[in-house]
């Protein structure tokens, strides 16, 4: 078994691809619509759906609003150094709501954007044991 992706439903479509793609590297897969459920589908990543996860855009047609809700946390994405990649981001105008550092409770350095539709996304460097 493996994950193989994750959905999040977004408000404008264009301008969530434009983040993923620009701001944080990955390339858009597949896209499809599908006019009698009323929504689109982009699938976004860093590699083949066969071989890695991917993110998951759900555009439902003339929806505007969504509650992220209490449950989500974050989605985090592996990067060389934390503190070029926040600062790219920023350059390209994305929302910064953790400016790139040591985490509170460790040592691992971490910086936290938001995405279009409001979905932090955690950057960091890190090395799996």
């Amino acid at each position: 078994m493996r994950i193989l992706h994750t959905m999040l439903r977004v408000r404008n479509l264009d301008k969530s691809i434009a983040f993923y793609t620009q701001v944080l590297g990955m390339s858009l897969l597949r896209q499809k619509e599908y006019p009698q459920g009323e929504f689109t589908l982009a699938f976004l990543g860093y590699g083949p759906e066969s071989e890695h996860p991917a993110l998951e855009l759900t555009y439902n047609w003339g929806k505007y609003e969504y509650e992220i809700g209490t449950g989500f946390g974050h989605l985090a994405i592996n990067v060389e150094d934390v503190y070029v990649a926040v600062s790219k981001a920023k350059a390209q105008g994305a929302k910064v709501v953790r400016e790139a550092g040591p985490m509170s409770a460790g040592t691992t350095i971490v910086g936290f954007l938001q995405d279009p539709d409001g979905y932090e996304i955690e950057l960091l460097s890190k090395t799996f044991e």
